[in-house]
């Protein structure tokens, strides 16, 4: 059963005693003491740090700092106990309210319906959108979890639901208080009586339907999977991962570790549209292959599938982001990518498209079709592209040919295409990615990169693709 009125109330009761643990932190200026009350905060709110008006004096930075570490594991982050730049700022992000702990929250485990036939009902709407528009946002997000579930879901208009749905703002009736504009975006309650599968959005907030503000449709798919019972996952690419990411409006597909979690609960149903579920990327797996690879202003750019892997020169791990978490605009998959340093700018492809970006932001004015550099109308598509420092050429591949362009005349040159098995010998007559680093150029093909020589014109080394990762 989740937590009673009185038990909800006691529990917010100890969170609203002066904050005074302290916050183990990196030396910095940067953090002033609103930012470590924010942090104590977050700790509380979603990593149960307990304290009370006896005890607080008797705390030390110790349960602070294990609180820190499990947030920090949660998330994949560096595990230190110390609040440092980037455990803060993904702290800021949007989120949902519901606590990323099971043990303590109103999330006991396995909390399931008994029966497959449930009822939602629209208590009362949102200002930000048309009746009609948050219809379709919370019917659409049902039917997420009934394809690949034998539960089905009715929508009733007055009385009690199973499920009823409403939008407030701040202390809103449940004693889970909202807090303003962005940071908590809603919450919902796991199966059971009562207050059991409701889910409260902020009205506070400013819904959509499409990238602007929050799309309900997506907080909405992920509240009613805590509705349904399931927890947060530590899965960046589920959708039950507790930071809000936006990942596009149409041609939604349910994250595979969401189906294996939903159907652990009710089983599989026997009609699902679309049963190859998208899988998060591992990038130790020894079958890896890559999407395209490109270097941004010094950090290494990793494409695969919906996310891109962040690889910093002074980061010990591989961070893995949805690409729409930084680019909404852009396809969920590339082609291609190359950084031309001398403009400041990354060029990404997708299809016969090309997108600009310097730094994180788009340039105004792409995306451009790919013909516009030089290649036949025809042209479907770009497989890697790779910018040469020393030359000022940018090497295009597609299929068993590849192209050579001027940047400085912006020309393609003449005499190609040529074939990829008679200038680069060795690397097969295919790339998946491509990148050049210290006088070599790295050629993906499925699970193997190949480490080339510009001057000498040979392969020196053949790796595991896997191998960029330390694995």
């Amino acid at each position: 059963m989740h937590l009673s009125l009185a038990a909800a109330f006691l529990f917010l009761l100890g969170l609203s005693y002066c904050l005074t643990l302290p916050i183990p932190h990196e030396d910095s200026d940067e953090f002033t003491t609103e930012d470590l009350q924010f942090a104590e905060r977050y700790l509380k709110t979603h990593y149960n740090l307990r304290s009370s008006p006896a005890g607080i004096r008797k705390k030390n930075a110790n349960s602070v700092a294990a609180k820190l570490r499990e947030m920090q594991s949660f998330f994949g982050l560096e595990v230190t106990g110390i609040l440092d730049e980037e455990t803060y700022e993904l702290m800021q992000q949007p989120r949902c309210g519901v606590p990323d702990v099971g043990e303590y929250n109103f999330f006991p485990r396995k909390l399931k319906w008994s029966q497959n036939n449930l009822t939602y009902r629209i208590v009362n709407y949102t200002r930000d959108l048309t009746r009609a528009e948050v219809d379709r946002a919370f019917k659409k997000a049902f039917k997420v979890w009934s394809e690949v579930t034998p539960l089905n879901f009715t929508r009733i208009r007055s009385g009690t639901a199973d499920i009823m749905i409403s939008f407030g703002t701040k202390e809103h009736g449940d004693f889970y208080p909202f807090d303003g504009p962005s940071g908590l975006l809603a919450h919902a309650f796991p199966p059971g009586p009562n207050y059991g599968g409701d889910a409260h959005f902020d009205d506070d907030e400013t819904w959509s339907t499409d990238s602007r503000g929050y799309n309900l449709f997506l907080v909405a798919a992920h509240e009613f999977g805590h509705s349904l019972g399931l927890e947060h996952s530590r899965d960046p690419g589920a959708l039950m991962f507790p930071i809000y990411t936006y990942t596009g409006n149409t041609g939604f597909l349910l994250p595979d570790d969401d189906v294996q979690g939903i159907q652990a609960l009710y089983g599989a149903g026997d009609r699902d549209p679309n049963p190859k579920h998208p899988k998060t990327p591992e990038k130790c797996d020894e079958n890896l292959s890559l999407d395209a690879i490109t270097e941004l202003r010094g950090e290494m750019v990793i494409f695969k599938d919906r996310f891109f892997w962040r690889l910093h020169p002074q980061m010990v791990d591989a961070e893995l982001v949805l690409i729409k978490s930084f680019w909404p605009e852009l396809p969920n998959k590339i082609d291609a990518a190359y950084e031309n340093p001398m403009k400041d700018h990354v060029f990404i492809f997708r299809g016969k498209k090309f997108w600009a970006l310097n730094g994180y932001d788009i340039v105004e004015g792409y995306p451009k079709k790919i013909y516009e550099l030089g290649f036949p109308r025809e042209m479907k598509t770009i497989d890697g592209a790779v910018h040469i420092k020393d030359t000022g050429k940018t090497l295009f591949f597609t299929g068993d040919k590849y192209w050579s362009y001027d940047e400085e005349n912006q020309v393609m040159e003449k005499g190609y295409p040529r074939l990829i098995e008679e200038e680069f010998p060795g690397i097969g007559n295919r790339v998946d990615a491509v990148y050049q680093k210290n006088g070599y150029i790295y050629f993906f093909n499925g699970p193997l990169q190949f480490q080339y020589s510009i001057w000498s014109k040979r392969i020196v080394r053949v790796l595991k693709t896997n191998s960029m990762f330390w694995c």
